[in-house]
């Protein structure tokens, strides 16, 4: 029963962890806080995102590294801190140069926790022998993470209007400080310690990229999931200036960022049902992929409260889970010392792809922000292309054989 307590205890503090790590008040007035606050235009915003994803692809593999090495624990609980600091940064003066900062720093700390965090749940499972329940935990992680995303959101709306725009980005460095002193809290499972104490640091990072590179499903996954999430991320860099052009005053945008963290939260907890409803894993990443696109060629034709909100649900809900679910399928095809460095590789990927987007969305936004929807939409139909030259190439490799 101790032992039963004891595991229990463990998986909720990488619950309450989830629940804490992005626990952002900024993120309801996240454009505003830019183009008013910061006084600077949307392709200036995308910069600084692509500023802020080169630094994580820079970053990612020697966290990713270091987290495999020294222990994930370690890794999530600096990241988190490196972010509070970071936020402190961003709220303080209003200069592009204070922002470029703050991005680094924002760079650093994500870097630390990404994929860190995931495999050291994992591994809390593997070491109780539960890793065949990944799925359904790491989908209810994610649900607590959009949780604290979620209950922030109404909250840093009100901080907004009451102490100003910045101050919600200032508030949030709490919430990160509770998460860092939480990851330290959390036991390293002994699974990992054993299978990661001989590698050397370059050995960890060569063996992650070989995984990637040897291994078809897990290959296929993260081109699935790399297209369809750089899709998915700009549903929150658009629905915010939609909201404005079609006349909704800024007191709702929190409610409607909300709404769109609920949709997640109820796909991310169902991944098990969504999977009968399409009648598979594999039809479900399918229609997953062309249900996002519908959404954005949808609002991009027909701008309206009601296709704003289906965008925010749709593309917004299933568009961005779709990570998560990538993530939890891929973990079966990982080796536990390489796991936290391969989930890396694939987020530095993502972001790999965004410094690129970034710039380009940014200038067409300003052009006309229809025509930046309607082709960001069409991203999610170029993983049917990629898998099926995926599948020809293993093919052809099978018959050489």
């Amino acid at each position: 029963m101790t032992q039963k307590r004891a595991h229990k205890s463990t998986l909720w503090r990488n619950y309450a962890y989830a629940f804490w790590k992005d626990f952002a008040f900024f993120s309801a007035v996240l454009v505003p806080f830019f183009t008013q606050w910061g006084g600077i235009s949307l392709v200036q915003v995308q910069l600084l995102q692509s500023w802020f994803s080169l630094w994580v692809f820079i970053l990612e593999i020697p966290t990713g590294a270091v987290a495999d090495k020294i222990g994930r624990k370690h890794s999530i609980a600096l990241g988190s801190l490196v972010v509070g600091l970071a936020v402190l940064v961003y709220g303080s003066i209003p200069r592009y140069e204070i922002f470029l900062l703050a991005e680094f720093l924002f760079a650093a700390g994500y870097a630390l926790i990404s994929g860190a965090d995931e495999a050291l749940l994992y591994d809390t499972l593997k070491a109780q022998g539960r890793q065949n329940e990944s799925t359904k935990i790491l989908g209810r992680a994610n649900s607590f993470h959009l949780l604290g995303i979620l209950m922030a959101a109404p909250i840093g709306g009100i901080i907004a209007a009451r102490f100003g725009i910045n101050a919600p980005l200032l508030a949030s460095s709490v919430p990160f400080f509770i998460a860092a002193l939480i990851g330290w809290s959390i036991p390293e499972p002994k699974i990992h310690t054993g299978e990661s104490a001989s590698p050397r640091y370059w050995d960890i990072i060569r063996n992650g990229f070989s995984s990637l590179r040897t291994n078809a499903l897990l290959r296929a996954l993260v081109v699935d999931s790399v297209l369809v999430a750089s899709s998915a991320y700009f549903v929150i860099w658009f629905y915010q200036p939609l909201l404005t052009r079609i006349g909704i005053p800024l007191y709702y945008f929190g409610f409607v960022h909300a709404l769109m963290l609920g949709a997640e939260i109820l796909i991310s907890s169902h991944f098990a049902i969504a999977e009968k409803i399409f009648g598979s894993g594999k039809r479900y990443l399918q229609w997953s992929a062309i249900l996002t696109t519908c959404a954005f060629l949808l609002v991009a034709l027909y701008p309206h409260v009601i296709t704003v909100l289906l965008f925010v649900i749709i593309a917004g809900g299933i568009g961005i889970t779709r990570a998560t679910y990538i993530t939890a399928l891929a973990q079966k095809h990982i080796r536990s010392s390489e796991r936290a460095t391969v989930l890396s590789s694939v987020a530095m990927l993502r972001r790999l792809a965004l410094v690129i987007l970034n710039p380009f969305v940014g200038l067409t936004a300003d052009y006309s922000l229809r025509l930046a929807l309607f082709l960001v939409g069409l991203l999610p139909l170029g993983t049917f292309a990629l898998s099926s030259m995926e599948i020809r190439r293993t093919s052809d490799r099978r018959k050489r054989c």
